[in-house]
């Protein structure tokens, strides 16, 4: 099996070092902080740990897993792929879309392997829902929606969109069958610090007429997770909470006539979207195919978050 190096053990990447080494795949984990990295020797006894990245660089592990802040993405990215290796790298891929491309293509000329942490396409409800839009049973997709709201960890180094939205792009953008973006409209509201928006709505239009719209907000009342998706004969609500998607007959005819035929609750089996995530990177480092979410896929998602960050700035 495919070994590797587990670049930031922090919030979310403890479980990248959790998840890879339950795989056996875990190689190493490298942490700039002296408390995060001793954590690490703690719980993982025997496992290589490092203090400087360029220490990663120059070992003989052919895959790298970043869990950094969104920042440094791109620089550690660019670094690894260089270096020979194949990148995994959690969500924002970047925070440029120029950057986002440079890597996209960087990896495809050199043949490597760079996969985007867009965990929401690898949990079973999305992966269901994929499957039956595509079958063509509920007609042509028209409109998706999602909304992801709670009393969250707010930021000081960038706002919610950024820090929420990468989830919510991806899953539309797989949903509507990865149309074009056309146009994007965005609203905010800053209420806790000036120019960190805490609470943002943001409407996109596709090549070919499809659209979405996307609330995101860390000011919250109450736990909000879904994806709503409307399609010419039925609609579907995925809610991520409950874990529950719903289909329903319902829409309105030619003659603008409601039409209720009634819902039905899809039993969908319960999943671990990290495992499953980790398992596809560690299997393309195998079979060398692309990943679902590939770089490709990242800029994609990176395009649309920096042209809604533009629209709120107008």
């Amino acid at each position: 099996m495919s070994q590797v190096v587990v670049v930031g053990a922090g919030n979310w990447g403890k479980n990248l070092v959790r998840n890879f080494h339950a795989l056996g795949a875990l190689a190493g984990v490298a942490e700039a902080s002296t408390e995060l990295r001793s954590k690490v020797e703690v719980d993982y006894p025997g496992l290589i740990t490092y203090s400087d990245f360029q220490q990663v660089l120059e070992t003989d592990v052919n895959a790298v897993v970043l869990a950094t802040p969104a920042p440094s993405h791109y620089k550690f990215a660019i670094a690894a792929l260089e270096a020979g290796k194949d990148v995994f790298v959690e969500k924002p891929m970047t925070l440029q879309t120029a950057e986002a491309k440079a890597l996209a293509e960087y990896a495809d000329k050199h043949s490597r392997i760079l996969m985007v942490g867009h965990l929401l396409l690898y949990q079973s409800a999305i992966s269901w829902m994929r499957e039956y839009l595509a079958s063509g049973k509920a007609g042509k997709v028209v409109h998706v929606a999602t909304q992801r709201a709670k009393l969250g960890r707010v930021r000081r180094e960038e706002n919610v969109w950024w820090s929420f939205a990468p989830h919510d792009v991806s899953v539309v953008l797989d949903l509507l069958g990865n149309p074009e973006i056309e146009t994007v409209k965005a609203s905010a509201q800053a209420i806790l610090q000036p120019n960190i928006e805490d609470n943002i709505h943001v409407d996109l239009s596709f090549v070919g007429g499809q659209t979405a719209h996307l609330h995101c907000s860390w000011y919250w009342p109450l736990l909000q997770r879904s994806t709503t998706v409307i399609t010419e004969q039925q609609m579907l609500v995925y809610d991520e909470v409950a874990q529950q998607v719903t289909i329903y007959h319902k829409g309105v005819d030619e003659n603008l006539k409601n039409r209720d035929e009634g819902s039905q609750v899809v039993d969908v089996a319960a999943s671990e979207p990290l495992k499953i995530e980790c398992e596809h990177f560690l299997n393309c480092l195998q079979s060398r195919e692309k990943p679902r979410s590939d770089g490709w896929n990242g800029v994609a998602v990176v395009e649309i978050l920096e042209k809604a960050q533009l629209a709120l700035k107008g």
